[in-house]
């Protein structure tokens, strides 16, 4: 069972994280920090007790923005230790995500924070510690990449993600997003490079920030000159650019 610290400046958001974590069977205990320095103290004395330790914490479930020490900060301290506990960032700001898995961060649940989506964060933290307690990072190599899956890296592991899983791609700089049906991931790939890469595969750019599977479009939308398509139950904008050559790839799909 997973010994978590939860850091937030804002009282109820901490309450709220702590209430959820302790809900969750795989929490073993659920402490919380109201300001990153207050929890650099309690991570010190974890590290001191040791991982089998009484104050051992195996996960920190971190908000971003606090005054003074945020949560990066907080984050890039933690990677100077030989053995840090995991990171989860838990914040209502999209647009340090990059930033965050350069850090090596298990995750980043964007606030409000949904049951479903904190139970995935922590699956992935179990995961994780418990790949570290068998002193072992699962590997796979292969000679020449794998067409049909695409790896990401989860805090030092390396997961294989089905193509066929993808519903669209989210440009985010040099970086993209993989959106499935479970969750997104983040790789260090610019969006042209997954667009030629899965044109043969049924991906077709609607967007300049947007890369979509036209198996998983469920309707195409009109509205006073303005075209969109539904993918899952998120609608996804489709510059005028293209809007002609998806409409025809959708006829020719029907």
């Amino acid at each position: 069972m997973l010994r978590a610290l939860a850091v937030d400046d804002e009282r109820p958001s901490l309450e709220e994280l702590l209430y959820l974590l302790n809900a969750d069977p795989r929490i073993g205990s659920a402490e919380g920090a109201g300001d990153a320095t207050e929890a650099l103290r309690r991570i010190n004395r974890a590290l001191e007790s040791g991982p089998g330790g009484p104050e051992a914490i195996d996960v920190v479930f971190l908000d971003i923005n606090m005054p003074g020490l945020d949560g990066l900060d907080l984050a890039r301290l933690l990677t100077g230790f030989a053995k840090p506990p995991l990171v989860v960032f838990v914040t209502a700001h999209e647009d340090f995500a990059v930033q965050a898995f350069d850090l090596k961060a298990v995750d980043y649940v964007l606030k409000p924070v949904r049951k479903e989506r904190l139970a995935e964060a922590v699956r992935r933290a179990v995961e994780l510690r418990d790949a570290a307690r068998r002193d072992a990072t699962p590997r796979i190599t292969v000679s020449e990449p794998d067409p049909d899956h695409i790896p990401v890296e989860l805090g030092g592991v390396t997961r294989f993600v089905a193509v066929d899983d993808i519903t669209h791609v989210e440009a985010q700089g040099d970086y993209a997003r993989l959106h499935t049906d479970k969750g997104s991931h983040l790789v260090r790939i610019p969006l042209s490079t997954l667009e030629e890469r899965w044109r043969s595969r049924g991906f077709v750019r609607i967007h300049r920030r947007h890369l979509v599977a036209l198996r998983h479009i469920g309707e195409l939308r009109l509205d006073a000159g303005s075209v969109s398509v539904m993918v899952g139950a998120e609608e996804l904008q489709v510059s005028r650019r293209h809007a002609r050559e998806l409409r025809d790839l959708l006829m020719r799909r029907s």
